[in-house]
C-alpha cells in the first residue's frame, strides 16, 4: 500500500482522501500514516536482525503519544533529550530500560528522574555532566550506566544548523578527553561505563560519514580494552536522510549492511537513534488557500498554515514538496506559498507551479518530522490538529488548540498581591 497516492485526481493517505480529513478536522491539520511509520521501523529491525541491536527512536522528531505508542508496541527503544520527552515515553507505554538520554544540558532533576526509572544509558557530553551524575547516583545509592558521546570531527555534509559532529559544535567531547572520562567512570563506584556513542548530524545522504565515525569509535573501544575497560554497546546516533526533493540517501538496508560488515566480529550491541527516517515521509500538513495575490514581481498563494505550524522552511530554507489535494485543469502559475504571519520569512514553499483557486487544499509533504514538534503559538495562533490514518480509519491523536487554551497559563495581576 502506497502511503500517498492519487485516485481520480485526489490525494489519499493510505485509503483516506485528504479532502475527507480536512472536511472532518479542518485546516491546517497534520496527518500521519501508521503503516508508513511501522514499515520504516520494521525495515531497521529486519536489516539488523542478524546482530544484537536496539533501535531507539529519536523522540524529538515527533513526540506525539500515539506515535510513541505505536513504536513502543513494536519493541522500540527511545532517544530522549529532556525530562519532558522521557515522561512522554513513559506515558506512551515505552520501556525506560530501553531509553538513552542524550543532550548537553541535563539538569540534576532530569538525571535523578532517569536514575529512578533505571534507563538504559546516559549519553554523557562533558566532564562536568559526568561528575554531576556521579554525585547524584552516589547520593541515591545507584549505579548510573553511562556512554561518552564522542565528537569525531566528521563533516556530515548537511545544513550547519543540524551538523553536530565537528569540533566547532557544542556536542560531545574529543577522543582524548573521552578516554580520560572512561577511566574516571571505570574507577567510580557509582558509574558503569557500558557504551560509546556519537551523532554527527541530520539529513545525511551518504554512508561515508557514518563509516568515518564508526572507525573513530572502534579505535577508542580498542584502546579502552587495553586499559581493561570493556564496553557493551556502540551507539551511532541517527541522521540518515530522507527524500524531500532531489536527495538520494541510502536505503535503510544498504546503510545497515555497511555497519554489519564492519561490526560482525566486534561482540557489541549496535544502538541507532533514527527519527526523521522513521516519521518524516509518513506525514503531511493539509492547508487551505485563503487568497491568491498576483503582483508584478511575485504571485502569492496565501494559505492558513504558517511558519508557526511548520518552521523548517523559514528556519533552514528547507524545501518540502507541496501538492494540490485535488488536481485542477488549467494553466499553471508559479506561486510562493506563504502564511498569514507578519514576517517575510513566513513561507512554506517558493516558486511552485500549480493551478490554484481560493479554497483549494494543499498538502505539504514530508512533514512527519520536525513539524508539529517545532510548532509554536507565535502571533497567538492555536496549534493545529493531528490525525493518524490507519487503512480506511482515521484517529484524532492531537486536538486543535482553542483560543482560550492560549492564555490559560497567564495571570493578570490584581494589584493586591505581593
Amino acid at each position: 500500500m502506497a502511503t500517498f497516492s492519487r485516485h481520480d485526481g485526489v490525494l489519499y493517505c493510505e485509503e483516506v482522501s485528504l479532502e475527507a480529513i480536512a472536511a472532518t478536522h479542518g485546516t491546517p491539520t497534520y496527518l500521519y500514516s501508521r503503516s508508513a511509520i511501522e514499515t520504516a521501523f520494521l525495515d531497521y529491525r529486519s536489516a539488523l536482525s542478524e546482530m544484537p541491536h536496539l533501535i531507539c527512536y529519536a523522540v524529538k522528531a515527533n513526540s506525539n503519544l500515539a506515535i510513541l505508542n505505536v513504536l513502543a508496541q513494536l519493541g522500540a527503544g527511545f532517544d530522549v533529550v529532556s525530562i519532558g520527552e522521557l515522561e512522554r515515553v513513559v506515558a506512551a507505554g515505552g520501556d525506560p530500560g530501553k531509553v538513552v538520554f542524550s543532550g548537553v544540558g541535563k539538569t540534576s532533576a532530569e538525571m535523578q528522574r532517569a536514575l529512578d526509572l533505571e534507563i538504559k544509558c546516559f549519553n554523557i557530553e562533558s566532564e562536568a555532566e559526568l561528575l554531576s551524575l556521579a554525585a547524584l547516583a552516589s547520593a541515591s545509592g545507584r549505579v548510573a550506566p553511562i556512554s561518552i558521546r564522542v565528537n569525531p570531527n566528521v563533516d556530515a555534509g548537511t545544513h550547519p544548523y543540524i551538523s553536530t559532529g565537528l569540533r566547532e559544535n557544542k556536542f560531545g567531547v574529543d577522543v582524548a578527553l573521552a578516554r580520560q572520562l572512561y577511566q574516571m567512570a571505570d574507577e567510580h563506584a557509582a558509574l558503569n561505563p557500558v557504551g560509546v556513542d556519537c551523532h554527527i548530524g541530520s539529513q545525511i545522504e551518504e554512508v561515508a560519514p557514518f563509516v568515518q565515525s564508526l572507525e573513530c569509535l572502534l579505535d577508542l573501544i580498542h584502546d579502552l580494552r587495553t586499559l581493561g575497560i570493556r564496553l557493551h554497546h556502540i551507539d551511532l546516533g541517527g541522521g540518515l536522510g530522507v527524500h524531500y526533493q532531489a536527495e538520494t540517501p541510502p536505503s535503510i538496508h544498504d546503510y545497515a549492511a555497511v555497519l554489519k560488515a564492519r561490526l560482525k566480529d566486534q561482540d557489541l550491541e549496535l544502538v541507532l537513534e533514527p527519527g526523521r527516517s522513521i516519521v518524516a515521509e509518513a506525514g503531511a500538513l493539509i492547508t487551505e488557500v485563503l487568497y491568491l495575490k498576483p503582483t508584478l514581481d511575485k504571485h502569492f498563494a496565501i494559505v492558513d498554515a504558517a511558519m508557526n505550524d511548520l518552521l523548517r522552511p523559514a528556519l533552514y530554507s528547507a524545501w518540502q514538496d507541496i501538492q494540490p489535494v485535488r488536481l485542477r485543469d488549467g494553466e499553471s502559475r508559479v506561486w510562493d506559498v506563504v502564511g498569514p504571519i507578519c514576517e517575510t520569512s513566513d513561507f512554506l514553499g517558493k516558486d511552485r507551479a500549480m493551478v490554484l483557486s481560493p479554497g483549494d487544499l494543499l498538502s505539504i509533504m514530508g512533514a512527519g518530522a520536525y513539524g508539529f514538534g517545532m510548532a509554536s503559538n507565535y502571533n497567538t495562533r492555536p496549534r493545529v490538529a493531528e490525525v493518524m490514518v490507519q487503512g480506511e480509519a482515521t484517529h484524532l491523536i492531537g486536538q486543535r488548540e482553542s483560543l482560550s487554551d492560549l492564555w490559560q497559563r497567564e495571570v493578570i495581576p490584581t494589584g493586591d498581591e505581593s
